[in-house]
């Protein structure tokens, strides 16, 4: 969905790049610091950039819980009633049976789900993935006005 923007900010970018790393690459000689405080400089947009994009949080994710078949009702219940769309599988582990919850959910959601996860079933094991493709399934009533 953001392949236009992300071009011509990928543009800018690449261009802000060879203006700047060219002129310290010139100097790097009679001035070796240029290098030292353009590679802190870039540390420091790296960092930034994460904190930025952790924060804006954008995309859907789908999150797999694996959790006993004892506490997996009251955590689906829990997920619906905050408005997420779960499935339920049922599922053989290695020593019992398990549930299998998988969760849609705006990724920005993703640190309140596993929150309550984990304070439901402190033993659940919680994975997740960034979703590319969606067609069909559960539409929150939020999301089908936003339509």
């Amino acid at each position: 969905g953001y392949r236009k923007p992300g071009t011509f900010l990928a543009i800018f970018e690449i261009l802000l790049w060879v203006f700047i790393a060219s002129r310290v690459i010139m100097g790097i000689t009679e001035t070796p610091m240029k290098g030292v405080v353009y590679s802190l400089g870039f540390a420091i947009g790296v960092y930034i950039g994460s904190l930025l994009e952790n924060r804006v949080a954008v995309g859907k994710i789908l999150i797999y819980v694996i959790l006993n078949k004892e506490s997996a009702l009251s955590v689906c219940q829990a997920l619906r009633a905050s408005g997420n769309g779960v499935t339920s599988i049922d599922a053989h582990g290695k020593d019992d049976d398990r549930t299998v919850l998988m969760i849609f959910a705006n990724r920005k959601n993703k640190p309140v789900i596993i929150k309550v996860v984990e304070s439901m079933d402190p033993k659940a094991l919680i994975v997740s993935n960034e979703v590319s493709i969606l067609n069909g399934g559960y539409v929150s009533p939020w999301r089908r006005i936003a339509k």
